[in-house]
């Protein structure tokens, strides 16, 4: 009777998952299909950081429009849709929360928007400078004749990169809160945590100025970083007040 109630209980929890995803995709589909409609404008906004050295975009078969503008698309439909999705998302792992978790989860997905939007903001107005420095070492014997595939592909993965670069607080805190981390151990490994930062830094910004350019992207990291430390030391002394007894 034990095992027939067990396997129930494991069918309801696959049936919730099918029913949010079903509405997290639909989500995601009706959002791709209105930036469809948009698509020109946005991809428009993508060139417009390499517009002294774009015209237009060179593409080589008959169907490479639709599927550079559907790719887009869906880049913009995960965006615009993410509120929805995320709250499929939460609605699906609530029940298995504490209280006290659900309190810390609310502000979680506010700061972990909020960041990645304004990392990503950052990283569009680093992108000028980055195709600068790219399309000035080609010199003077190298055309540079863009191809919409690739360069969309490069500008999202940078976007991406700054945007997730930016949730380090949310993540350091989230293990802190959770008792995964201490905030002396952050200040412990900072310096192994600069050299990770560094090393992201160089990935994320595909220049020649090794030095220069991927400072852009690690100092934010290292100010939220020590910021992270500073909320750390309070989230760690409210758990220690919480699990005192009381007499």
């Amino acid at each position: 009777m034990a095992e027939i109630e067990s396997r129930m209980t494991i069918i309801e929890h696959l049936e919730e998952l099918r029913y949010r995803l079903i509405r997290a995709i639909i989500a995601i589909l009706v959002a791709s299909t209105v930036c469809y409609i948009f698509s020109d404008q946005i991809i428009a906004l993508m060139k417009t950081p390499a517009a002294e050295y774009i015209d237009r975009f060179i593409v080589f078969g008959p169907m490479d429009g639709f599927v550079i503008k559907w790719k887009v698309s869906m880049y913009g439909g995960l965006v615009f849709a993410s509120p929805v999705w995320a709250w499929q998302a939460i609605q699906f792992i609530m029940p298995g929360l504490t209280d006290q978790e659900k309190k810390f989860l609310y502000p979680s997905l506010i700061g972990m928007v909020g960041l990645f939007l304004f990392g990503t903001v950052l990283g569009y107005f680093s992108l000028p400078p980055t195709f600068r420095v790219l399309v000035g070492m080609m010199g003077n014997q190298l055309e540079y004749l863009p191809r919409a595939n690739e360069y969309i592909s490069l500008v999202v993965f940078l976007l991406l990169a700054w945007g997730l670069a930016f949730e380090t607080p949310v993540v350091i805190l989230g293990l802190v809160y959770l008792g995964f981390l201490q905030p002396s151990t952050l200040r412990k490994q900072r310096r192994i945590a600069y050299f990770v930062m560094f090393v992201f830094a160089e990935i994320v910004t595909p220049v020649a100025d090794p030095i220069v350019a991927p400072m852009m992207i690690m100092v934010p990291m290292v100010v939220l970083y020590e910021f992270s430390i500073r909320l750390a030391d309070r989230i760690a002394a409210r758990r220690q007040q919480t699990a005192l007894p009381t007499t």
